[in-house]
This record gives structure tokens, C-alpha cells and sequence, in this order.
């Protein structure tokens, strides 16, 4: 069975190299382009990275990026309010847009004839966007329902929001990406103005094309419709690295929810030299040692054997513009506290730490892991989205298939040794939920041993 696995996943990483094509080429405005030529369908998809999220933001204005990207679909002089979405889906195709701490994305997908009209709308909002008071008055009101759709009535949300306030004391990852909800209720047109204009500029941009296209003629419709788009000094950006943690850092949060709810997040370097870093790689494939796959670590110790938990799961995300953590979450099962299942988590943790992990366990892990990024790619989205996500955090394209092979390369040993270098109290940050009544009418009963300290 293993010796299928490991062809299995020689045969996929043969199949992502075969595919894999960019091209880049950099207009005078500082616009880059990297077109990956896709011919499986007659589709492209169209992507317009910024590089500018939530963690540009500042004190007083958080949630401003987000509340741009809404503005975004808000019209131009020559794109009447509304008329965006419609144009794009007259023409068959969908649209939307995403903020993220290191960015802000906007995609069309469109049968590949269109993407003209992509370019045309984008080009035009970059420069063009009418940010009037009457349609930024209606829409900072559509994001503060999102916020307490997606966050203030969302237990889990809340427990997140607050890790990451709690694990973050200075760096700018601390603010939710959605924002705190009195910035919103004090945000103003000029503010949304404000960073429109420091920061959309095809010098901070990105465009990135998948599709059934040849690269040749994307790079002249991108010089047609982004060419004549002039350039901006951007704002000084301040490195802001967090302070030595000092040991372990605890935050309960009280919500209506019918079930308690753990996060434990430690402190993780990323990826910042594809070449010459290792413990990013070592990180992802321990995270598949305990979540990578049904018979994981975790799930097979905690929810099937111990039934210590209805669900539980890890995740490390190794590209990123800021620190990174390492995240273990789980909701404990019925009789069990919060207090239970961290001593679970805690005790597979140890046992991987004093034992490490085995070559045959360690093989099927990465044919797990490495086939989940390669199925990743037979998406064109997707392969839109790895190239922008390495483009903007400062890495290259040209280090995907890199990324696969690092991943291949990781050792027993390696994995051990960031198990025991990086999962322990020093760098830990551990949020809970204790639910209250979803009637909100009696005091909540708190589970035995369960503790709701703030450290």
C-alpha cells in the first residue's frame, strides 16, 4: 500500500512540473503580469493582487481595507454604481474579491474571449473609483452587519479574533481584518480615500492569469488597458516584529454557544528563503502528522480512541508577510471540558516530541500532504492563487516547484525537531470558549476543572 502511495505521488509531482509554465513580464508603471498558460478548458481566470491588507492598517482605522474592497464595486466615472457585477455577469462570467492580512484580491473568471472586458474594469477602478459619501454611508453599514453576522454572533469567530489579539502584542496581525467594530462605527469616506490612494497603484499590484491564453498576447492586453496607469510613491512601510514571549498566554471568552471550543496557537517562524529554510517544511508536514488525514494523530487518538473530542484538527500556513503560528483547535466531546481535551492535545504532543515519528508513518504523511498541494493545482483558480500568495509575501513563482520538493525532502528527525523546538509554553497562546445560555437567561455552569484565567 505504501509503495502505491509513494508512485502515486511521484507520478503527481511529475504531472505538476509538466504543467507548470509562467511567464512575467513588468510594464514601466511597475505593473507586474505572470500569465500561466492552461489550455484544459477555453476559461481564464483574471487576478489583481494588492499588496496591502489589514496588517497596513493603523490604530483608529482598522477594517479600512476591507471596507475598500466594498467601495471597490462601488462604481467609476465611467462604471455607474452596481453596473460591475452585472457587466461581468452578462458576460457569463462571476467576479468577487477577498481581504487578507498580507493582501487584497479581485478575480474575474470568464470564457476566455472576455478577458478584455476584465482588464478594461479593472484598469478603470484602479485609477478611476468615485468614492462618494451616499454609497460609502450604505456600505460601512453592510460591513458592520457582516461583522456581527460573521463574528460578534459566530462563538468560534470571537475565540479567534481574540487568540490573535492575545498571541499578537505588537504586530499589526492583532487587529481582526474585518476590524474593530468602534473603527467601523467611526470610519469615514476620507478614510477609505485615504488608502485608496496610497495604495492602489499598479506599482503595488500584481495581475496574475490562468487560463487557456497564449502569454504573449495577455502581456499586450495587460500594456493596452493597465499601460497608461501612472505610478505611485507608496508609504514607507515599518517592520514591526513582535517582542520575546515569555510564557504561556491564556483569554476565555464568554458567548451564547451550545458547545466549549479550544485554540491553542503557538509561535512559528515562515517561510522566508525557499531554498535555504527547512523548519517551515518540517512544520507543514507535522501538522500532517496530526491532521493531515483521517487516521491522523489527533483524530485517531482524541475523537476515535479516547473520545475525548467530537472534532479536532491542526494548520500551519508557511507563506505569509508576518509572523506565523501553528494551530491547534478542537470542541471537546459531551461531558469532557476544555481542560480534558488540552491535556490530550498536550499529551500526543509530548509523545511525538519523545518518540518522534516512524519512516513509514512519515512517508505517508507526505504523500498525503504533497498530493493535497498538488490536486490544489489542477484547479486554474488555485494556481492563480499560489502565484499571487508567493508573489506577495515577497517570495517568487518560480519557487513553486521548489516548495514541493523541500516538502519531500523533510526528515523524521526534522520533524521531531520542531516539534520540540517550537510546541511549547513559551510560545503558546491558548483561547477557550465558555458557553453561556443561548437564551441568555441563567448564569452559564462552568465544566468541572475548567479554568477562565487571562495570563
Amino acid at each position: 500500500m505504501l509503495r502505491k502511495m509513494l508512485l502515486c505521488l511521484a507520478l503527481l509531482g511529475m504531472a505538476g512540473a509538466a504543467a507548470a509554465n509562467p511567464y512575467e513580464y513588468r510594464l514601466a508603471n511597475g505593473l507586474k503580469v505572470v500569465v500561466k498558460e492552461d489550455p484544459r478548458a477555453p476559461v481564464v481566470v483574471s487576478q489583481i493582487w494588492y499588496r496591502v491588507g489589514s496588517m497596513d492598517e493603523v490604530n483608529g482605522t482598522t477594517g479600512v481595507a476591507h471596507v475598500l474592497e466594498h467601495m471597490m464595486f462601488k462604481g467609476t466615472r465611467k462604471v455607474p454604481a452596481g453596473q460591475f457585477s452585472k457587466i461581468i455577469a452578462e458576460a457569463g462570467g462571476r467576479e468577487n474579491a477577498f481581504t487578507n492580512r498580507d493582501y487584497t484580491t479581485y478575480f474575474e473568471q470568464l470564457q476566455v474571449g472576455q478577458l478584455p472586458l476584465a482588464f478594461r474594469l479593472e484598469a478603470d477602478r484602479m485609477a478611476n473609483l468615485a468614492l462618494t459619501e451616499r454609497e460609502f454611508s450604505k456600505e460601512i453599514k453592510v460591513v458592520m452587519e457582516e461583522r456581527r453576522m460573521r463574528t460578534d454572533d459566530n462563538p468560534q469567530a470571537l475565540v479567534d479574533e481574540q487568540l490573535n489579539a492575545v498571541a499578537f502584542e505588537a504586530h499589526p496581525y492583532h487587529h481582526p481584518v474585518i476590524g474593530w467594530m468602534n473603527d467601523l462605527e467611526n470610519m469615514r469616506v476620507e478614510d477609505a480615500r485615504a488608502w485608496y490612494q496610497h495604495w492602489y497603484a499598479p506599482n503595488n499590484a500584481t495581475l496574475v492569469v490562468v487560463g487557456d491564453v497564449k502569454h504573449d498576447a495577455v502581456f499586450r492586453l495587460a500594456q493596452q488597458y493597465f499601460g497608461a496607469l501612472k505610478p505611485r510613491v507608496l508609504p514607507l512601510r515599518k517592520e514591526q516584529k513582535e517582542p520575546l514571549q515569555r510564557g504561556i498566554k491564556r483569554v476565555a471568552v464568554k458567548a451564547p454557544a451550545k458547545q466549549p471550543y479550544l485554540m491553542m496557537a503557538y509561535r512559528t517562524p515562515v517561510l522566508r528563503d525557499v531554498a535555504g529554510d527547512w523548519e517551515p517544511y518540517a512544520l507543514k508536514i507535522l501538522a500532517g502528522v496530526l491532521d493531515g488525514y483521517s487516521a491522523a494523530r489527533l483524530n485517531q487518538s482524541l475523537v476515535r480512541e479516547s473520545r475525548l473530542a467530537n472534532d479536532v484538527g491542526a494548520g500551519y500556513d508557511e507563506i505569509s508577510r508576518g509572523p506565523g503560528l501553528f494551530i491547534i483547535e478542537g470542541t471537546p466531546s459531551e461531558g469532557k471540558s476544555v481542560v480534558d481535551l488540552e491535556q490530550g492535545i498536550r499529551n500526543e504532543i509530548a509523545r511525538l516530541q519523545r518518540d518522534g515519528v516512524s519512516e513509514e508513518e512519515l512517508q505517508r504523511v507526505k504523500a498525503q500532504v504533497v498530493a493535497a498541494q498538488v490536486y490544489q493545482r489542477d484547479s486554474m483558480f488555485y494556481q492563480g492563487m499560489l502565484i499571487g500568495n508567493l508573489e506577495i509575501s515577497g517570495l517568487s513563482w518560480r519557487d513553486e516547484k521548489m516548495l514541493l520538493e523541500k516538502l519531500k525532502d523533510v526528515t523524521a528527525d526534522q520533524v521531531k525537531e520542531v516539534a520540540n523546538k517550537y510546541l511549547h509554553n513559551d510560545g503558546l497562546t491558548v483561547a477557550t470558549l465558555d458557553p453561556q445560555p443561548l437564551d441568555g437567561k441563567h448564569p452559564a455552569q462552568t465544566s468541572a476543572g475548567e479554568r477562565h484565567d487571562v495570563r
